[in-house]
Order: C-alpha cells, then structure tokens, then sequence
C-alpha cells in the first residue's frame, strides 16, 4: 500500500511531516494544510510570545475552515516525546492532560492535527493557578462598525495607562479586537476575572453609548467587554493565529498608534509574513511589561461600595458568592412590567430607548454547509427582503454541541423597512443537538451550546 502523501518541514532543529499537505483548508482562498504550515513557521517567533509555555487547547479543523471544528482537550494518546504535556484541572473537578508548546516543531506539530487558530490558557505550564495574562476581548454586537469598536479599544488603552498597565493590541481576526495585558503572577482566577470586570465597567461609563459591560444581551449595546474570558479554562485565539474565515484572516498585533486607521481584511495568511519579516511583532515586547492589578482591584473595590457588586458568569460555572440571579432580568420572577418592556425593547437604565435589532433565526444545522443551504432557501422564499441585506447582515455562528460545533445562522433585518419584514419561522433545517438526551443532561446541553469555549 503507497503512503499516505506528506512533506517533511524542519523547525527548533528537528523534522515534522505535515500529511496530506495539499488539503485544501480555506476553500474559497485555495490555501492548503503545506500554506497554512508554511504560514506558522514563517511567523513562529510571533506566535511563539503567544502560546510558549502555555497548554492549548486543540480546535481542529480536520475537514477545512469551511467546516465545523471540534475541541480536543486532551493530548492525542499518541504523541512524539518531544511533545509537552500538562495536567489541568477544569471547574467541573474533572482533569485532563493538555499541550504545552514551547518552539516551532511543537507548534507545527499541532498544526498538522487540523488547528488552524491557537488556543492558549492565560496561564503557564509552571503555575496553573495564577494567569499572568488578563484578556480584553471586544465584541461587536450585531450592526456595530468597526469604528466603534476601534475607538473602545483606545477607551480602554486610555484607561489602562491610568492603572499602571500597558495593554497590546491586536485585531480577532473577525469583528472584533483584544486588548492583551501582561501581569505578574500573584493574582487567582477569580481575582483577574474582577479587575476585568472593574475595566469593562469604567470603560461603559466613559463611553456609555459605545460600550457595555452588561452580560445578558438583552441589556446590551454597542461593544461588549467580555470580561467572563478571564474566567479559568476560558481560551482566546491568540496573536497571530489565523482565523477561520474565508480570506484566513490573521489576529494582528498593532501598536496602538495603528488602531484608530487598521483594516482587518489587510492582514492574512497571505500578507502577514510580509509584516513581520518587515517590521517584526508589535507585541514582542509584552514579556517585560507584567504589571500589577492592585489598582484594578481597588478600583472593583470602590465599585462594589458604590453598589456594583459581581457580575453573571458563565452558565456551565458555579454559583459565586455575590453573584446576581443567573437569568434573564426580563424573566425574573417579580420583575416589573416596565422592566420588562425595558428588556424587550432596549432601553437602558434612566428611560432612553435604544432600539434592538430585528434578528431572526433562519436555520440550525449539524453542518455547516446544510445550514447555509437553509439560508439561501430562506432567501428564495424571501427575495425582497434578502436584496436589502448587507454583508454584516447574515451572522454564522459555530455552536459548542456535545463533542462537535454545529451552525445557526441569523438573519439581521434592519435594512429592511419594519413593514416589509417578513415574520421568523421555523429554522430551516432545525437542527437539535440534545435530541435524545434526558431532561437534566438536556438543560445542561442547551446552557452549554450559547457558549463555544465552555469548559468541561
């Protein structure tokens, strides 16, 4: 029987294969598995400031960018020896053993497995307790330009700077932007989550129409700092990873002097290694800049005495102590009939109106080619309204199932005027992840499924 097709690259002194190296990975672009390998050894000492030392989470991509990928904790069984392993312990009590990068073949090596984005821990292999990393993530609510969040991103720099730290920026790779911040290692889980919590809220009051710290997307507006990323087992792609997107977009590090002009489409798989063989990493210097949290702590401090206590964490964790109800505020039992109406139609605290965008669910599929097949039905059946679209319009969201992703896509309608709107049906096709679960497991499912990065 022939081989398997493989070519041999080398790296850190020593050899890997990547097999099938022409697998096509970004369908649309044309990239192939060598590209994307290629890629990452051209990049590596960049990508290494992002990753090295930390255990990873593998999201592999074993059918292409196109496809849905699957999560993999666990360190395959069989791995070279040169491959790191270490065991964490997830919020759930249970554990499992995971990679540890540390060079350019390790790195490659799990490229070869189908990751396509890195994945690492905001703590090292050495002390799993403590991150040195707090993470600002930037996310676009639907309709939100990327002018608003680029001016969040220099709030948060702004802000930053008068606590004594120093934030590296770099773009998603998608809509969005992360604000990186190296700490020294002193400070738990618990305690890094809260002064991004108390960023995330000062931020919202300097920009109160651009920014939110509200976690439930009812109360929402503009950009989210999503400061549950800082809770324990939570990843983010990290710079220089490239992203699943049709062109393979890249998480680029800037300098901030770069943020309020940068276009996202500009860095690829295809023109970073450009950048960075011109002009190095914007965030090599990230290392020496670990600062400390004192001042972000008291600061929540000063926040929880004026009443701002914690905030909602993720479903899948634990109650914390302090935390408010874990449900929707327009669902809580006594909540008044104004409050309600609040909820549903957005408007914030002290009775402006902020009106919601009209999304609705179009399809929901295991794969996600048959959920954008669902789509273009959707679109036959609905030819005026879909002609009024634009790009941002169509949201594609990769859903944390059981063991796999699976797709929704929603359809925003504000191009289309109220009247014209046609009325949301039932998804097309309608899939159901939990299907055949009992009740229990099926409540934790569909908790789960809101969140991709959820831990075990």
């Amino acid at each position: 029987m022939a081989k398997a097709q493989q070519t041999v690259l080398e790296a850190a002194g020593r050899e890997v294969a990547i097999t099938n190296p022409d697998k096509v990975m970004f369908p649309q672009a044309g990239h192939t598995k060598l590209d994307l390998a290629k890629y990452y050894l051209a990049v590596a000492e960049g990508a290494l400031w992002g990753i090295a030392g930390r255990p990873v989470v593998l999201k592999r991509y074993v059918n292409g960018a196109d496809q849905e990928p699957f999560f993999q904790k666990r360190a395959p069984e069989s791995h070279p020896e040169w491959i790191e392993t270490v065991e964490l312990r997830f919020p759930s009590g249970r554990t499992a053993r995971e990679i540890v990068v540390r060079d350019a073949v390790q790195l490659l090596w799990i490229v070869n497995l189908g990751c396509i984005d890195l994945n690492p821990h905001p703590v090292r292999a050495d002390d799993l307790e403590h991150p040195d990393e707090l993470r600002v993530d930037l996310d676009p609510g639907p309709g939100v330009s990327w002018d608003d969040v680029r001016r969040v991103a220099l709030t948060v720099r702004d802000v930053l700077e008068e606590y004594g730290l120093r934030g590296w920026p770099k773009t998603s790779g998608s809509r969005g932007m992360h604000v990186n911040v190296r700490s020294e290692r002193r400070w738990s889980f618990d305690q890094v989550r809260r002064a991004a919590l108390a960023l995330a809220r000062e931020v919202e009051r300097r920009a109160p129409e651009l920014a939110t710290s509200k976690w439930w997307k009812e109360e929402r507006h503009g950009v989210f700092l999503d400061y549950n990323q800082n809770a324990k087992d939570r990843t983010v792609a990290s710079a220089w990873s490239v992203r699943p997107t049709p062109d393979a977009r890249v998480s680029m590090p800037l300098e901030w002097d770069e943020v309020a002009g940068c276009d996202p489409a500009a860095f690829t798989l295809v023109t970073a290694p450009g950048r960075f063989a011109e002009r190095g990493d914007a965030s090599a210097g990230i290392n020496e800049a670990a600062g400390s949290l004192d001042k972000l702590l008291d600061l929540s401090a000063a926040q929880e005495a004026a009443g701002l206590g914690d905030a909602p964490w993720p479903p899948q964790y634990k109650k914390a102590p302090g935390e408010p109800p874990r449900v929707q505020p327009s669902r809580r039992k006594g909540a008044s009939a104004k409050e309600k109406r609040s909820a549903q139609t957005g408007a914030r605290p002290g009775g402006r109106r902020q009106s919601k965008h009209p999304l609705i669910t179009v399809a929901k599929a295991e794969h996600k080619e048959d959920a954008l097949a669902g789509l273009e039905r959707w679109k036959a059946r609905h030819p005026a309204a879909a002609a009024l679209l634009q790009v941002d319009d169509v949201l594609v969201d990769a859903m944390r199932g059981r063991y796999t992703t699976w797709t929704r896509v929603r359809v925003n309608l504000r191009h289309v005027p109220e009247d014209e709107r046609p009325a949301e049906e039932a998804p097309d096709p309608d899939y159901d992840p939990w299907a055949g679960l009992n009740p229990d497991s099926r409540a934790k499912g569909v908790r789960q499924a809101t969140d991709p990065s959820s831990p075990e």
